[in-house]
């Protein structure tokens, strides 16, 4: 439930281009494998990437990524919903065509005063920096959230995903829809997201855990999380298998946490044991981009789980999707995956 459009600078051959990116990570303390949330000192960085002549504007947002790759693996129109927020300008509008074109029924909240979002995305050898200027995706209402065709879609999804960077804009709307989750036997799926909401969330990622069915994250993520808790361990295995074993709210059965460690293997912990599942290895020649891997996942995931396959394939359809991402400029992907 964040919408961002991406300015992606990738600079995976050109050594000057690399060169001078290094230097803009530099200069704008700017870290690779990380994501941050622009402050003011960053604000410059869209007017300088915007003017250079190999930047790529694509659709995004982490939750709107999962959510039209799942689409996109489903290959059925119209089975998956996203709600966020955009502005009444012409990146929103653009947004709207690229949900629909995906197939994806997008209720969007559009604000009246802030631009549609964006996130810069530097890239440097396949690696890459999110910088998320929210703008409009940081005005979400829960007051949308509860409109009568909006909150339909609530009532009517089995399944219901949102992203951890959304504990930053709309934390009533996450607990209205986790309740509605716990009260009605649905799905809830969240991700940790990034570092600082493990690290500066904590109170209000703590509060909407409870209702967490699912939880992914990253190797990154997940040793931030257990380094905030006191956890004195590094062991990504360990870490996972603590957090399936957090508290519930009443009524839910269980939760299952699937780290996710780049190449190395997806790690899932269900019922106080941890299985690994290795991932497809992609020869480095091949690495455009890693940006979007873990939405790509996600959405991988999902849609196999929303088919009530078994964990095993819903871990085999991530890295699929994952695998197919990173082959690409962004979170983009061919008009039809191969998958089977």
């Amino acid at each position: 439930m964040m919408c961002c459009y991406m300015i992606i600078m990738c600079l995976c051959c050109h050594h000057g281009w690399q060169s001078d990116v290094l230097l803009q990570c530099f200069r704008y303390d700017i870290k690779l494998n990380n994501a941050i949330l622009a402050e003011e000192k960053h604000l410059p960085m869209y007017d300088e990437l915007a003017s250079k002549g190999n930047v790529e504007y694509i659709a995004g947002g982490a939750t709107q990524n999962s959510i039209r790759v799942a689409q996109w693996m489903l290959q059925i129109p119209g089975a998956t919903s996203y709600m966020g927020c955009i502005g009444k300008d012409k990146f929103g509008e653009e947004m709207k065509k690229n949900a629909q074109a995906a197939g994806v029924n997008a209720r969007y909240y559009e604000d009246e005063a802030a631009p549609t979002g964006t996130c810069a995305v530097c890239v440097v050898g396949g690696e890459r920096s999110l910088v998320a200027n929210l703008s409009a995706a940081n005005c979400y209402k829960s007051e949308h959230l509860k409109r009568l065709e909006n909150w339909a879609l609530v009532e009517k999804a089995k399944y219901i995903y949102i992203a951890g960077f959304f504990l930053t804009v709309s934390p009533d709307s996450i607990q209205l829809v986790a309740e509605h989750a716990a009260a009605n036997k649905k799905v809830f799926l969240m991700n940790l997201s990034a570092p600082f909401i493990c690290e500066f969330f904590r109170d209000a990622q703590e509060k909407v855990l409870l209702y967490v069915d699912y939880i992914f994250g990253n190797e990154t993520e997940a040793r931030i999380f257990a380094k905030v808790r006191g956890w004195e361990t590094e062991n990504v295995e360990e870490i996972a298998l603590k957090i399936s074993q957090l508290p519930l709210a009443s009524g839910k059965q269980k939760r299952i946490a699937v780290i996710t460690q780049g190449a190395d293997p997806v790690v899932v912990a269900e019922d106080g044991q941890v299985k690994t599942f290795p991932v497809i290895l992609l020869p480095k020649e091949k690495l455009v981009d890693t940006n979007g891997a873990g939405d790509a996942f996600v959405g991988g995931f999902l849609s196999q789980l929303v088919q009530q396959k078994g964990i095993e394939d819903c871990v085999k359809a991530g890295c699929y999707a994952a695998n197919v991402i990173i082959q690409r400029s962004g979170c983009t992907y061919p008009e039809k995956p191969d998958f089977n």
